[in-house]
């Protein structure tokens, strides 16, 4: 099972508001998760993210990849 960690869409059309999921990689991206991590808002000024950190480390340690995305945002919140 591969596992990454992605974003998953929410919020109204033109809107996006994203959570921070782990999942496995053949599961659609708004689809089943296996644990929500954190949010990232980027409607705010500036943009509101919130990742629980050690939760994201543990994923990582456990053999999760993040995506591009993800990788910037953990990055910005000094996990990575």
């Amino acid at each position: 099972m591969a596992v990454k960690i992605r974003l998953r869409r929410m919020g109204a059309k033109k809107a996006p508001f994203y959570r921070v999921v782990v999942a496995d990689s053949r599961f659609p991206r708004d689809g089943r998760f296996i644990e929500e991590i954190g949010y990232f808002n980027p409607n705010t000024d500036p943009a509101d993210v919130k990742i629980d950190g050690d939760k994201a480390k543990d994923w990582i340690a456990k053999g999760a990849q993040p995506t591009d995305t993800v990788k910037a945002l953990l990055k910005k919140n000094g996990v990575l």
